[in-house]
């Protein structure tokens, strides 16, 4: 019969009574300061991904498929809008393969900019500002702005390989674009917003 643990003490002594709680690995332990520096990394590779992905889209590719249209400016690349006479222009000037191409970029790079800008956004008000309405107000803008882009995209390949140019869908297309661009720096605004509270509330025991 297997001795109780009592009988094994008496004749081999405490060496051979296993310990009453399992040993803990305490340097496996999930800590605050762990926690948060898985979070810094994520957010930093989002950064990185977010910048290399908008230089990729709007500084090399748009600029890049100018050629491609006699020199004409892609609609992404317009801040303020752009006209019927340029859309025009640029339908005369891109045959389908150059359409081809800016659509592809649109979904491939357009497409990933929006999302990981917002995402990595999202992320950085969450680990920086504790007020629910005051974070809910500020995730607003990197989720219009993921919405918006997507939409413009879609809206630009659209307007410019319809058989017919019409100019309400250029006027919307060219709103689209250009709510794109003032919700990005919004978003810009609220991450820099997130930031300063972050600080701020990290600061404020010191100063107590």
């Amino acid at each position: 019969m297997a001795k109780t643990p009592a009988q094994r003490a008496s004749k081999h002594g405490t060496t051979a009574t296993p310990p009453s709680s399992p040993v803990v690995n305490t340097s496996t332990r999930r800590t605050p300061q762990k926690a948060q520096g898985n979070a810094n990394l994520i957010l930093i590779a989002g950064s990185v991904a977010s910048l290399f992905l908008f230089a990729y889209f709007h500084l090399m590719t748009l600029n890049q498929m100018t050629a491609l249209a006699d020199g004409l400016a892609m609609p992404q690349s317009f801040v303020f809008g752009f006209d019927v006479a340029h859309v025009q222009a640029l339908r005369a000037a891109m045959d389908a393969d150059a359409l081809g191409q800016l659509n592809y970029v649109g979904k491939t790079a357009g497409t990933l900019f929006a999302l990981i800008f917002a995402v990595t956004a999202l992320t950085l008000i969450a680990a920086n500002v504790a007020k629910k309405p005051l974070r809910w107000a500020l995730w607003a803008l990197p989720l219009a702005f993921a919405a918006i882009s997507l939409w413009a995209n879609a809206a630009v390949d659209s307007m410019l390989g319809a058989g017919t140019l019409d100019a309400g869908a250029v006027s919307l297309t060219s709103g689209l674009v250009t709510a794109s661009w003032m919700l990005l720096l919004a978003s810009l605004l609220a991450i820099g917003a997130a930031l300063f509270l972050g600080r701020k509330k990290k600061s404020a025991p010191a100063e107590g």
